[in-house]
């Protein structure tokens, strides 16, 4: 086997096995509490729940580490068994060589993927979550759920892969950067239009109804300076009793959406406090931070595909003869996790740390922390989450604080300090 392939199996081998040793520690750490919750967070959960609770992460993670390892074999599979090579050269026999044939080849390779993981997602929908009393999903639903995303993916993804792979046609060895420059103003537009295009294709908003929780809502907004577009409510129980709340859009096209379930499991001092974590995101332009930090990795990332694609070695270790750019954006692709896996304590120490800023900012808009704190509380209880993860878990996988960290962080805020 080529040396370079060697490498990057052995880094397969190391990412397998580092997941497995989280998922592990963590399992340890939930049956150790398994009886006893963290006296900073009695009244949580009743005992009965807490157990039910256990019991729900670790479903949850004994299914996550065979869909994973079966992943990983299908990767290892996928790149050492010549069946990337063997299927591109039926593919640019029929399609040919261009960027749009790229893009096709791209689509293909990443349809045949996702398929391979609808058994597990299957079972995760309708039988994990059916268990625990969380799926409200039907078949029907599943079902158009994936033709539609198929068919959003191809008539959005297509024409962006073509035009990314399009560039070194039109801009020579600086292709990268212009590649680069189209996926970033795509994003860009996304954000515009998924409200108002993409977000009702799979759910269905409704205007928050007239009355005193929408007063309170719009006032909230004006009094921190937000300005959004709509209040909507989004129908989450059509799917799953997991309640949730977010914004979305840039500028005047932006809008608050609450999941139903929310607005069922929370008092109006509750929605209040969360929807001003929510503000305390866009004030705070977390959005924005993330964006910057982001681009420059993915610019990294065309940069290196660009000179991974004049490197023979690279394509031999796969079993390709001719090098080619779309297959370069193939195998970085395959392979990206196996690497950024190990900077994601760098990111999620990011997220969480906007997720404190904007509980601060929740507790100084409406006055008091406690909401937020009774609303993290309901929120944990009603999702059965898990109270004590393991810290390098959490470390790794974790984009929120622990509820427990939570909970210090806003409790040090004094009352009336808005």
């Amino acid at each position: 086997m080529h040396g370079f392939a060697m490498t990057v199996l052995a880094l397969i081998a190391l990412r397998w096995a580092a997941q497995i040793v989280l998922e592990y520690l963590n399992l340890r750490t939930l049956e150790d509490h398994r009886d006893r919750i963290p006296p900073e967070l009695d009244g949580v959960m009743d005992p009965e729940t807490h157990r039910r609770s256990v019991d729900y992460t670790a479903a949850k993670s004994r299914l996550g580490v065979w869909e994973f390892s079966t992943a990983m074999l299908l990767l290892v599979g996928v790149l050492f068994s010549g069946f990337l090579p063997w299927l591109w050269d039926i593919w640019t026999g029929f399609a040919g060589t261009g960027a749009w044939a790229g893009a096709g080849g791209l689509f293909l390779v990443a349809t045949l993927l996702s398929i391979a993981a609808w058994p597990w997602e299957w079972w995760a929908q309708f039988r994990l979550e059916e268990r625990f009393g969380f799926n409200t999903t039907t078949p029907k639903t599943w079902w158009l759920d994936r033709l539609k995303s198929f068919l959003l993916s191809a008539a959005l993804g297509l024409p962006l892969l073509a035009l990314l792979l399009q560039w070194v046609h039109w801009a020579g060895p600086l292709w990268w950067w212009w590649s680069w420059l189209t996926l970033v103003a795509f994003q860009t537009i996304l954000l515009v239009v998924a409200p108002m295009l993409i977000l009702p294709l799979f759910n269905r908003f409704n205007p928050l109804p007239e009355g005193p929780l929408k007063d309170r809502l719009w006032a909230l907004a004006a009094r921190t300076g937000f300005r959004a577009r709509a209040i909507e409510v989004m129908d989450g129980s059509r799917r799953s009793r997991h309640a949730n709340a977010f914004f979305t859009g840039l500028g005047r096209f932006r809008k608050i959406v609450l999941y139903d379930t929310l607005l069922n499991q929370l008092g109006e001092p509750e929605v209040e406090a969360v929807l001003a974590h929510e503000i305390g995101h866009a004030r705070r332009r977390h959005l924005v931070k993330m964006a910057a930090v982001m681009a420059p990795l993915t610019l990294a990332g065309f940069a290196l595909v660009a000179w991974l694609a004049h490197q023979p070695w690279f394509f031999a270790a796969f079993g390709f003869n001719t090098p080619s750019l779309a297959v370069a954006f193939l195998l970085f692709a395959l392979l990206a996790d196996t690497v950024t896996f190990w900077i994601l304590p760098l990111t999620r120490h990011l997220t969480r740390r906007f997720e404190f800023e904007a509980d601060a900012f929740a507790a100084k808009a409406v006055g008091t922390a406690q909401p937020l704190i009774e609303a993290l509380r309901v929120l944990h209880r009603k999702n059965l989450s898990n109270l004590t993860p393991h810290p390098w878990y959490s470390t790794f996988h974790y984009s929120h604080p622990t509820l427990i960290e939570r909970e210090r962080a806003l409790r040090a805020i004094p009352p009336g300090c808005g």
